[in-house]
């Protein structure tokens, strides 16, 4: 019997200690394990998804691609109202339509395959939280193009134009008043400008927001997986990132109702975007360069066909891949058999980077370079006008997405 009880006691002592050991290396391996550490390592883009929600739906989505090397980042807008084909339903759908407060994965989901790349982290912050941390912060500057007054019962928003630091009460106004007047474009647009004023401020208040008593405040605000050492571990990276030289690429595409919907609908059904978010990863990865790859450049497209709008729509492609189309309009006749690109940027990789997204290899020089000046080539400096980097000249070649043949 004493035998018996003994033995009990050893198995019931080496189980406690089994237990106790494997608790042990669990924390072990847990603490080696840190996915933001993991990231930095692998010499690799990071993937942020950023949700402001309100009414338990994406008032705005932003993915933000930084990569650590050279601390260049790149944000894309992911509005609510893109449709898809959402493999879930079996429908066409807006993809917030798949927007689940209590499982974000599932729009996590939607986003990844929309864009074509992994999210490696995910933040929510709802209308409400959103004020308490920019109040915390002590605001968000911002640049306001134009006074804003809105005078209705119950609802006064009032905004004046140039720099003015919003409040967590103006913050909240900014993100979700309407004008009837105001499109879609603009209204996104305004948004983002909200959102890089806000990851920037986050940025400079970093070390504050590390403070216990501080912490304890802001930390239940923001909604996300990660546990808190990662989540300080990717915002002190994000710190590092210079906000106002990073441009936000909204997603392209036309306007249509299905289902008594508006939906806007990718272009070329979504490969276009895939492409731009590959370019900008590629640009981001880019070491070496200065400051070159984050310069942009200007465009000038000249529709050289009988093609109404063509020029139109090739400069909503452009901007997509992050270039400012300064102007658009006609050639100097409408029969021209083949798309060429003049260069006046003296960048051989840069036109070269333009031109294969629509594959156009007809480029043509025409810029002030020390070689033109070695070659004697009289040129009157004080006649010169400012012309953009490139002018594309659409050829009866180009099919509004590719040149044919290129």
């Amino acid at each position: 019997m004493r035998k018996t009880k003994a033995d009990a006691s050893a198995f019931l002592l080496l189980l406690i200690l089994l237990l106790l050991g494997g608790g042990i290396s669990f924390i072990i391996l847990a603490m080696r394990f840190d996915p933001i550490e993991e990231a930095l390592s692998g010499d690799r883009v990071i993937s942020t998804l950023f949700i402001i929600e309100g009414n338990k739906k994406p008032l705005s989505s932003y993915v933000l691609f930084y990569y650590p090397a050279t601390r260049r980042a790149a944000v894309f807008d992911i509005p609510g109202e893109v449709g898809l084909i959402i493999p879930r339903i079996n429908r066409v759908d807006r993809i917030d339509t798949m927007y689940d407060p209590q499982r974000i994965s599932l729009f996590e989901g939607e986003v990844e395959n929309f864009l074509g790349i992994d999210v490696n982290f995910s933040v929510v912050i709802d209308l409400e939280n959103l004020g308490k941390v920019v109040d915390l912060i002590e605001g968000v500057e911002l640049f306001i193009p134009a006074p804003v007054g809105i005078y209705e019962k119950g609802n006064t928003v009032l905004f004046p134009s140039g720099v003015t630091r919003l409040d967590g009460d103006k913050s909240r106004s900014y993100v979700t008043y309407e004008l009837p007047e105001e499109d879609r474009e603009l209204a996104h647009f305004r948004r983002q400008r909200f959102f890089i004023g806000f990851i920037k401020r986050l940025g400079e208040k970093a070390e504050y927001l590390k403070k216990t008593t501080v912490a304890q405040i802001y930390r239940p605000l923001l909604k996300t997986p990660m546990d808190p050492r990662t989540r300080i571990r990717l915002f002190d990276e994000l710190a590092k990132i210079d906000m106002d030289r990073v441009n936000i690429q909204s997603v392209g595409g036309i306007t249509r109702e299905v289902s008594g919907q508006v939906l806007l609908l990718p272009l070329y059904d979504g490969s276009l975007i895939k492409e731009i978010v590959r370019q900008s990863l590629a640009a981001l990865t880019r070491q070496g360069e200065g400051t070159l790859s984050e310069r942009v450049f200007t465009v000038e497209i000249l529709n050289g066909t009988a093609t109404a709008g063509l020029a139109g729509r090739t400069a909503d492609l452009l901007r997509g891949f992050g270039y400012d189309v300064i102007s658009i309009g006609n050639a100097d006749h409408n029969d021209y058999e083949v798309t060429e690109i003049v260069d006046r940027s003296g960048y051989e990789d840069m036109v070269r980077t333009f031109a294969d997204i629509i594959r156009c290899r007809n480029i043509r020089r025409d810029s002030l370079t020390p070689e033109n000046i070695e070659l004697g080539i009289e040129i009157n400096i004080q006649n010169l006008e400012y012309r953009s980097d490139f002018t594309l000249i659409i050829g009866k070649d180009f099919n509004g997405r590719y040149v044919l043949g290129g």
